[in-house]
């Protein structure tokens, strides 16, 4: 028999970090989601009004909260499993901002470990949760993939303005990004997808890619070319164009347009975020995991086998 939200208590969730994600999206979907209470925050900056507890460290949090049930992580990946380890550890839920980890390796022993202790553990695609993303999977069912585009280009000094981190190892550079791009198209395909090829252009002065070029395929005849570029001048594009055996798909906006053969579709006026709550309430109810680590592997294949190409250094 399904679980009515409506009947019980709001879920208690603390918030680990502060930044853009969680100032534009996570904190107000929160505060908007009767399925759940905020009531402590951590961050190691500066910390605006939320009008709960906000403490320096994830432990401090967890120590003035004893009824905490919940926590959403939101720091940069670096240092992000050890966090996920020292709530499960303490008996919390843990939702985890895309991307999970900094490795597959260290993704896979958090679900171990939320398994072992019946915790729920959810790994947010936030881009997944577009609302033209169902809309084009659901098109796709019986149709034949041949050939997949995709084109993620944006300014790296107006997305992620001063945030050093993404340059440093483990903060995965333009693929922060564009893993919000293999996060769809790996939902999108009937079958695993996999790196040929990968070509990887990193500044001088810093240690992850300010661009790349992958070609990934299917083994079953469809290839898809991915374009990603932090040097974006002008408007984003965020886009993804499928064509297959009986008309081609466009996703437009990151997945909030779609078109089907040039023309466009009405898509639900929807949050991507409040549905990623929806999601990890659901979770947090059966003490459940939901953590796809195919996008974070593609990343890490494309470090694994891509040809490096220094370019020009990058200085904000």
């Amino acid at each position: 028999m399904p679980v009515n939200d409506a009947v019980l208590s709001p879920i208690r969730i603390g918030i680990v970090g502060l930044g853009k994600i969680a100032r534009d999206q996570q904190i107000p979907s929160l505060a908007a989601d009767p399925r759940f209470q905020l009531v402590a925050a951590a961050t190691r900056s500066g910390a605006p009004s939320l009008g709960v507890p906000v403490h320096a460290t994830l432990g401090a949090m967890i120590a003035a909260t004893p009824d905490l049930q919940a926590v959403t992580l939101c720091t940069p990946p670096q240092g992000r499993c050890a966090l996920a380890r020292q709530a499960l550890d303490y008996g919390l839920h843990v939702m985890l901002e895309k991307p999970p980890g900094v490795s597959v390796g260290e993704v896979e022993q958090l679900i171990g470990r939320a398994r072992a202790r019946h915790l729920a553990l959810f790994a947010s695609w936030h881009s997944r949760a577009a609302p033209a993303v169902d809309l084009a999977r659901a098109w796709l069912t019986g149709r034949t993939v041949r050939k997949v585009a995709v084109a993620w280009k944006e300014d790296v000094r107006k997305w992620h303005p001063g945030q050093q981190w993404i340059w440093q190892p483990g903060g995965l550079g333009v693929f922060d990004p564009g893993i919000n791009s293999l996060s769809i198209v790996t939902s999108l395909m009937p079958r695993r997808i996999f790196v040929t090829r990968a070509v990887l252009y990193v500044p001088v002065n810093r240690q992850t890619p300010i661009a790349a070029e992958l070609a990934l395929a299917d083994g079953a005849g469809a290839t898809i070319d991915v374009q990603l570029d932090f040097r974006q001048s002008g408007d984003e594009q965020w886009d993804i164009a499928i064509e297959t055996d009986s008309g081609q798909l466009e996703l437009r906006s990151g997945g909030a347009q779609l078109r089907i053969d040039g023309l466009p579709i009405t898509v639900p006026a929807t949050g991507e975020y409040p549905r990623l709550f929806e999601r990890f309430a659901g979770l947090v109810r059966a003490r459940a995991i939901d953590v796809d680590l195919a996008p974070l592997q593609l990343v890490a294949d494309a470090f694994l086998m891509g040809q490096r190409v220094e370019v020009e250094p990058f200085d904000e």
